[in-house]
Parts: structure tokens; sequence; C-alpha cells
């Protein structure tokens, strides 16, 4: 059975559909489709059916990522019970998926940078949002880092069960 990913930023238009769409490409690139499946949400419904921001999908685009096809949608409750891994783009989104998910245990819910060993670990994915093409370079260089620690930490844990 696949283990379903769940990537949560505010409005889902920048740094969680990034996330997933790295997911998505790194995954099919190691021939691990059929192991994992990425999707992303936002905390708030701002930008529900929207495209990811022109300026991450232009950034992905130049790395060899496609965003276009991902939409905008919100987190929801149900998200803890149907998601393996929840998670946040920032301390922020954390807290309010671990009010959300008050009494559940099925799902890991943690910070999109946990995985990482070095001093970047358990750090917020900034939110190039009010910024420039450079802040979102920025983003896409933590989260392919963190999306590469990410898929090495499942693998070992596939390996250990």
């Amino acid at each position: 059975m696949k283990q379903k990913l769940l990537f949560v930023c505010t409005g889902n238009i920048c740094r969680s559909p990034t996330a997933d769409g790295v997911f998505r490409h790194m995954v099919q690139q190691a021939n691990l489709a059929d192991l994992y499946v990425g999707d992303s949400a936002g905390t708030h419904g701002y930008h529900v059916g929207e495209r990811p921001d022109l300026r991450a999908i232009q950034i992905g685009a130049k790395r060899g990522y496609s965003f276009s096809d991902l939409r905008a949608r919100q987190l929801v409750s149900n998200d803890f019970e149907e998601f393996d891994y929840v998670l946040a783009m920032d301390a922020g989104h954390l807290r309010q998926m671990q009010r959300m998910n008050a009494g559940r245990d099925h799902a890991t819910i943690c910070m999109f940078t946990d995985f990482l060993d070095d001093h970047d670990k358990g750090i917020d994915v900034p939110d190039p949002y009010y910024g420039d093409l450079k802040g979102f370079e920025q983003v896409l260089d933590l989260v392919e880092k963190s999306t590469a620690a990410l898929i090495d930490h499942l693998q070992k844990q596939s390996r250990q069960d």
C-alpha cells in the first residue's frame, strides 16, 4: 500500500505545491511512484481551485519541475486520517494542524524540514509570497534538500519494517 504524504502551507499556492511537485518528481525519478504519493493543501481557503503562484511555476520549470497541473485546496480534518504524513511548512502551520488533529493518531504530523540532519533541521520554509523571484529560488533550494532527506527517511523506514 502506498504511503500518502500531504504538504501544508497557508494558501497552497507557493510552498506546499512546490514541495508536492518536487516530491512527485523525485519519487518518479527514483522509480518509487508505486510506494509514495504526494498532495498539498493550505490551512486557509484563500486560493481554493487556483494554480500555484506563477513565480513558483516559473522557478520550478527552470529546474525541470512542473507545478502547473496542481490546484489549491484547503486542509480538512479528514486529511489526518487519509494521509500517513502531514508536513508543515512552518511552526504556525504545525500548531494549527496539531489542534485540528486532536484525538487522532494515524498521521505523523511534523515539520517538512524535520528530516534534515544539519543546521536547517526543523526550520520554517519561508513564505516567498510577498517577495521577489529570489525568495522563490531560496524556497526551492530548501524544498529540494528537504525532499531528498524525506525520501531517504521513508526508504530507511521501509527497510526497517
